[in-house]
């Protein structure tokens, strides 16, 4: 199943210019699924980070493959419209290439474990096949 960005705005609150998701492939319903994003020479952070040099900030790379889990397991519990899906934690976040303007990304996540309402997930960030960062983190599901 591929996912749109409307599509996408159905599961997870995130709107630009703090959505990082283009379009989601869900793999398996909550447990995995790859993005993709083409961060384009206009977006907001490039201005500051860094003038001249400009490289996609590491914690937007994070929050995208968080983005990305957040879909993936939102779909599976589409039937509950009233949820929200709290970033927690990461933990063993590496950065190994820079992420540059007009760079497209693909966010693969794999669901490791859940604890009641929380949710731990491993992802990798690839620019053209090649890692370019990858981390652990967990959020939890919270029904209103």
């Amino acid at each position: 199943m591929i996912l749109n960005t409307s599509e996408i705005k159905e599961l997870i609150p995130h709107r630009e210019p703090f959505l990082f998701v283009d379009k989601c492939e869900i793999k398996v319903e909550g447990e995995s699924g790859i993005s993709f994003k083409k961060f384009h020479e206009n977006e907001y952070f490039f201005k500051g980070h860094f003038p001249n040099n400009p490289i996609v900030p590491g914690v937007i790379i994070v929050e995208a493959m968080a983005q990305t889990a957040g879909i993936v397991v939102s779909y599976k519990l589409r039937k509950f419209r009233e949820k929200s899906v709290l970033f927690m934690s990461v933990n063993k976040a590496k950065f190994r290439k820079p992420v540059l303007p007009n760079d497209e990304i693909s966010f693969d996540v794999k669901f490791m474990n859940s604890v009641r309402d929380v949710y731990k997930f491993y992802g990798i960030a690839f620019k053209n096949g090649v890692k370019v960062s990858e981390a652990e983190f967990s959020a939890m599901i919270t029904y209103k």
